[in-house]
């Protein structure tokens, strides 16, 4: 069998032996018929537990439309037109509008990455900027006591709207929803307080009712209101494949259930070789960004089995402090012992790889990265996906099981324990 892994803006193609192979996971069905733009539409004529968006916003408000960074595949240049119409529509003008890219922890973007991102006839006409951690306000503080501090820009708004994609999270269960604001908007103490909260046994992929981090990021919205949303859930051609739109819980839920009936995967036992590629550009930008799909992939691989994890990387660690973590570190476990006792924002990604080198075997990475990078993280450097298919093999024999996981940005393994 031939397998194709995105990696960065190209492909990679793996051979695998049939008798190896227990499973390439890739979406339950697929939906082509869906016009993006149409669909974008079709959910702002059927808001979910509010009224029309034009019907929210009145004339000279202030509004803000926050939307995701360029880490995210999130297409704002196909939502943001038909955001802006329904508001023309109801007689606000451009002047009014600020969109604001909601970065997080990550960094800023140049002016030609903005303007990448929302579309050269949208940056024309509306002001577009980055979030800024620093530059933030206090409105409180929740019940966990994670700071409100939201970026000036946004606190200060009459109206408040948020675009983003659904998809799994490993310790939020999902983006999308309420994370425009924590921790998008979001000082950088905030977001320290709220992620601390990773190493509850309910912060994981896909859960969300009982996840203490969904819940606390969640309630900073009854400090600053979200007005709207619109989330879209993307095929793994990176195409709209469902919008819902409407209140920031409601709409969220609805396309939450959609995402686990394309991409929650049940899987028949578990693999002693797990092949996990994000997806490509823009989810294996950097090795912080690309984590999230090694951490999809601990849910396939058996104990003591290798993951092969296949990721371009081509801005490296991308963040310093999850650098840090890795280079000072001696051994994995440090990382996760550290984060119990000293959180960190940053340090919770390189002690989420501890936490799966803590299952495995080894990591297998196959990168753009130099060789004494790779291994700093506690990896085993690659630059070709076959080479590592073969080293695994010779350690672990060759009639090990292997699991493929192309879009292991996207898709979430769950062991069918009927089976």
């Amino acid at each position: 069998m031939k397998v194709q892994l995105g990696f960065g803006k190209e492909k990679l193609e793996v051979i695998i032996e049939d008798q190896n192979i227990l499973n390439v996971l890739k979406p339950n069905n697929e939906i082509t018929d869906v016009g993006q733009i149409e669909e974008v539409r079709r959910a702002l004529q059927n808001p979910i537990g509010t009224k029309y968006l034009k019907d929210i916003v009145k004339p000279n408000e202030k509004i803000v439309i926050i939307t995701s960074d360029i880490t995210r595949p999130m297409p704002s240049k196909i939502v943001l037109p038909e955001v802006i119409e329904e508001l023309l529509r109801a007689g606000v003008s451009f002047k009014d509008l600020k969109v604001i890219f909601a970065l997080g922890s990550h960094r800023k973007h140049t002016e030609e990455e903005k303007k990448q991102l929302v579309g050269e006839d949208i940056f024309s006409k509306v002001q577009c900027m980055d979030s800024d951690r620093s530059d933030c306000i206090r409105m409180g503080k929740t019940s966990h006591g994670t700071p409100v501090d939201i970026y000036k820009e946004v606190a200060l708004a009459d109206r408040r709207i948020c675009l983003g994609n659904i998809e799994y999270h490993y310790f939020a269960g999902y983006s999308g929803g309420a994370k425009a604001i924590m921790p998008g908007v979001s000082s950088r103490e905030a977001i320290q307080s709220n992620h601390s909260m990773m190493v509850k046994e309910q912060a994981k992929a896909g859960e969300i009712d009982n996840n203490p981090v969904r819940q606390d990021l969640e309630e900073v919205i009854s400090f600053v209101p979200i007005d709207f949303i619109v989330n879209v859930v993307l095929n793994e051609k990176k195409k709209i494949i469902k919008a819902v739109a409407g209140h920031y819980i409601e709409a969220h839920r609805e396309g939450c259930k959609f995402l686990d009936d394309i991409y929650k995967i049940p899987i028949k036992e578990l693999a002693d070789i797990v092949i996990v590629s994000p997806g490509g550009y823009p989810k294996d930008i950097n090795m912080y960004q690309a984590q999230k799909a090694l951490d999809n992939a601990k849910h396939a691989v058996k104990e003591g089995g290798i993951i092969i994890w296949v990721a371009n990387c081509q801005e490296g660690f991308g963040e310093k402090i999850f650098e840090k973590w890795i280079i000072e570190a001696d051994y994995p476990n440090d990382m996760v012992e550290s984060i119990q006792s000293n959180f960190e924002l940053g340090g919770h990604k390189a002690a989420a790889i501890g936490m799966v080198l803590n299952k495995c075997k080894d990591i297998y990475m196959v990168s753009g990265l130099k060789d004494e990078i790779v291994k700093e993280a506690f990896l085993v450097p690659f630059h070709d996906v076959n080479s590592a298919l073969n080293q695994a093999f010779c350690k672990l024999g060759k009639d090990a099981k292997v699991i493929v996981m192309p879009y292991g940005g996207s898709t979430l393994p769950v062991l069918d324990c009927i089976n």
